[in-house]
């Protein structure tokens, strides 16, 4: 079976989808590998690494889509590559399934069998290949970094000859994978940390990684069956709103990650909480790519309004790209070993598996995720 690994296109992005020692396990497991030249690049890995890890290296961007049996991508294709792969061809990658109908339709039509990764169940088995989890680990770390080196302030406590000097003060709202990891690394930096999420059951783990667990009682919250947060009615988000407003004004490092799975993020900081904050405040809006949760946020902008700066870049993960290409690889190779079939030497499609039941959503000219078709119905589209 012929795995095609492409170099990645879109603006901006140093992350790559293979890296060679990935490369090597997939070799061993018996899978003919080709790379595009120059893929690995953007962190520090050669075409010459890449064939020593048992891959070939092809030039012809082309000639490498038409001839592959499986194709390996971190961001969605372009659809005018669709056309090129061939019919039966397995695509993996990011999709975001939910916000491209014309890719979607060019997939169906030619015949691709797409495997969206974030719609990977979210379970004990599928962690391994996690890449939603894996990204927005180091998304949450990089946030924190990118705080502290906006704010015009140290993050620890210091006992000096000047004085003490208090710790800054870091709020995180959602305490997801994210939130949990912004948590952990601005508490390594000595800042004291506060957070939120509606879900009360993440509670005891705030609280494990050093940080105080700020309640609203919201009445009735959870959590949706892949583990996501569920959506709020207006009145609970009014609630919301009051409750994380006192405990913004009195912090110097605002850090918003939540996001609805498959819906635009909700907007939870207003301009109102905004200007309660203190001049030389940062907040990190980590949903700025669905819509944001902070008003005043910009794709791909640090604004600054009433002396608070707001910071809306995008990609968090790929500002540390080695790592996180490191990681998206490992995942991706976990879950091509996971399905596949070491007698055929190819990757094994199982149609009646719960993770290809989620992830795959085109398949034989239709759209083939129940859980896509669903949430999209939810949605009523």
């Amino acid at each position: 079976m012929k795995i095609a690994a492409m170099k990645e296109i879109h603006e901006g992005e140093k992350r790559v989808p293979l890296i060679p020692p990935t490369v090597d396990h997939l070799v061993k497991l018996g899978a003919d590998i080709e790379v595009e030249a120059g893929i690995g690049a953007t962190c520090r890995y050669s075409d010459a690494d890449y064939e020593q890890a048992g891959a070939r290296v092809v030039a012809d961007r082309r000639a490498l889509l038409q001839s592959a049996d499986m194709v390996l991508r971190l961001r969605k294709p372009p659809v005018r590559e669709i056309p090129l792969m061939k019919t039966g061809c397995i695509h993996v990658s990011y999709l975001d399934p939910f916000n491209e109908a014309e890719l979607l339709e060019k997939l169906q039509a030619g015949g691709i069998s797409a495997v969206s990764l974030e719609m990977l169940p979210r379970s004990t088995i599928a962690q391994k290949m996690d890449v939603l989890s894996s990204q927005a680990s180091l998304g949450g770390y990089v946030a924190v970094i990118l705080a502290a080196g906006h704010l015009d302030k140290i993050l620890p406590m210091m006992t000096t000859p000047s004085g003490v000097i208090k710790p800054c003060r870091a709020f995180i709202i959602g305490a997801g994978v994210a939130g949990l990891q912004a948590i952990a690394t601005a508490r390594r930096l000595g800042a004291r940390v506060e957070a939120f999420d509606i879900r009360p059951v993440v509670e005891e783990q705030v609280k494990s990684l050093g940080a105080r667990f700020v309640r609203i009682d919201l009445g009735e919250t959870g959590q949706t069956t892949d583990g996501y947060a569920g959506a709020l009615a207006p009145e609970q988000l009014r609630m919301q709103k009051e409750g994380m407003a006192r405990v913004c004004a009195q912090s110097d490092i605002v850090i918003t990650t939540a996001q609805v799975f498959g819906r635009m993020a909700p907007r939870i900081v207003d301009a109102s909480m905004v200007a309660r904050m203190q001049p030389g405040s940062v907040i990190v809006d980590m949903a700025v790519e669905t819509g944001g949760n902070v008003e005043g946020s910009e794709a791909d902008r640090i604004v600054e309004i009433n002396g608070v700066s707001i910071i809306g870049l995008a990609n968090l993960p790929g500002r540390v790209a080695v790592t996180a290409s490191q990681m998206y690889s490992a995942n991706l190779g976990n879950f091509i070993g996971h399905f596949w079939n070491k007698d055929a030497k190819a990757f094994d499609l199982k149609l009646e598996d719960d993770l290809i039941r989620g992830a795959l959503i085109t398949h034989a000219g239709a759209i083939f995720s129940e859980t896509y078709k669903r949430m999209m119905n939810e949605r009523g589209e």
